[in-house]
């Protein structure tokens, strides 16, 4: 398994894969960390629409 991730990274073929699929990765980390830490102040903002609605 490592064999096969080391000739993948060596090949220039599929870095532009490797590091696409990074960067899509990161974006998602991101996109979670940002659900986590402002999902409870999002709540609180709808729920008071809700509540003057």
């Amino acid at each position: 398994m490592f064999v096969y991730f080391r000739n993948l990274l060596l090949n220039k073929k599929a870095q532009g894969m490797v590091e696409y699929v990074l960067l899509v990765g990161l974006i998602a980390l991101v996109v979670i960390a940002v659900v986590v830490l402002l999902g409870p102040a999002l709540a609180a903002r709808f729920q008071g629409i809700v509540n003057s609605i």
